[in-house]
């Protein structure tokens, strides 16, 4: 077998663009994703993912693994093997830790060599946040003067995006900070506003969730009592139905494409039903700041109403993956590749060896070459011409490791007087 090089202009890398679909459906204080239940392993009764569907694994790590202590230690460090991967760290002067572990407990609980151990897998989930009065700040006491003052955010989430929110004002005035629709004495700040933040972790869309394809439902008993889109594409969600009802055409939110976040403010009643929709059980007509109640912001049909079973919720929408893909051109050229490994390559019952001793190790140099050329009459051979199937294509790296291995469906025939060139594409 001999080897080929690959020409500068035989490897092409370039990134595919995809728009995966995603949907998250809410219903008795569980989120669901793309309809996927909880699922079960064989050796660990959730697939070492949390109990709760509606979540990704980071990292795919300790998938359907069980922990269990193998009696044994790892490395110079001593720790022990669980039988399962886990990150650890050395506490030192450097001061690194895990994002678990506090400040004090940091300080007091370690001394400075000690192991620090955490776990996988580590998974990502929506989560929603209902802000009342979303600039509300807590308050302080000068103890010399007597004055009040505003200290920490009561809200730290919604200070983060505030910049965001008047930087993205020149796209739609919804997002600003302060507002007023025109032609209406209605206006608005948002520091003061009831604000429902649903946060969408990146592994969910990618780079860039895309715009139009956004997309909140509300149902209540099965029936959609409202539905908000993003139909002009500038970030406002605009309620599109039902036909006729309370709020239609009104914008109930904005949304952060790049960022992963939905912020809604829509404040309206979208049924006449009181239903329980916060975490103490209190009633109050379904309003889209109520969106998405029970996902993992510790609302649960324990801890609300009995109604909050009414009430669903669906979200909807495509992302932005890019896939880097490397193509790869081999080439079979003129006069190369004609000869095969396969020992179907030679006439059979030939002798293949001239001698052979502890020392030697000699080929028959007059072996036959089997002619394999197709003839128009029966037993009669056509004239021998050289010629080989092509049935797979190995890629070697530059100190000759086989990488891998491209199989053809159907082994392609070339004779010595073609060239040929097999596209190779791999996805990263």
């Amino acid at each position: 077998m001999s080897y080929r090089k690959f020409k500068p202009n035989d490897i092409i890398l370039n990134t595919m663009k995809t728009y995966p679909s995603c949907e998250l459906f809410i219903a008795d204080a569980t989120v669901y994703y793309n309809n996927i239940p909880e699922q079960t392993g064989e050796f660990s009764t959730t697939a070492n993912v949390p109990t709760l569907p509606g979540h990704i694994s980071l990292y795919e790590y300790n998938v359907d693994r069980k922990e269990t202590s193998t009696g044994r230690s790892i490395g110079t460090a001593s720790l022990e093997d669980k039988a399962v991967i886990y990150p650890w760290i050395s506490k030192d002067s450097a001061g690194a830790s895990f994002n678990t572990v506090s400040d004090t407990a940091y300080s007091n609980d370690w001394a400075y060599g000690d192991i620090l151990t955490s776990s996988y897998p580590l998974t990502a989930s929506i989560t929603r946040e209902y802000m009342t009065t979303a600039g509300a700040r807590a308050t302080g006491i000068n103890v010399d003067t007597g004055e009040t003052f505003k200290t920490t955010p009561t809200y730290p989430h919604y200070y983060a995006l505030r910049n965001r929110f008047d930087y993205l004002g020149i796209r739609s005035k919804h997002y600003r900070i302060t507002g007023s629709a025109v032609g209406s004495s209605y206006a608005w700040i948002k520091d003061q506003q009831d604000i429902n933040l649903i946060s969408i972790p990146s592994i969910f869309w990618g780079s860039k969730i895309q715009p139009s394809t956004l997309s909140l439902k509300w149902y209540l008993t099965g029936t959609l009592i409202g539905e908000l889109q993003d139909t002009k594409q500038n970030g406002e969600l605009i309620q599109i139905g039902p036909v006729g009802s309370e709020g239609s055409g009104s914008v109930a939110g904005v949304a952060f494409y790049n960022e992963g976040f939905i912020a809604l403010t829509g404040s309206w009643d979208l049924n006449s039903e009181k239903i329980g929709l916060t975490s103490d059980a209190a009633k109050d007509n379904p309003k889209w700041v109520y969106f998405a109640a029970g996902a993992n912001d510790g609302i649960t049909t324990s801890n609300a109403d009995s109604t909050l079973k009414s009430a669903s919720f669906s979200l909807s929408f495509k992302g932005t993956t890019g896939i880097q893909v490397m193509t790869m051109w081999a080439q079979a050229q003129r006069g190369q590749a004609n000869y095969s490994n396969n020992p179907t390559f030679l006439e059979h019952g030939q002798t293949l060896l001239s001698l052979t001793s502890s020392k030697i190790y000699e080929e028959n140099p007059d072996r036959i070459i089997k002619n394999t050329v197709s003839s128009s009459y029966s037993d009669y051979s056509s004239s021998f011409k050289r010629q080989v199937y092509i049935g797979r294509v190995a890629i070697y790296d530059e100190n000759k490791n086989l990488m891998g291995i491209a199989t053809l469906s159907n082994p392609v025939l070339k004779e010595e007087d073609e060239d040929l060139t097999f596209k190779i594409r791999l996805d990263i």
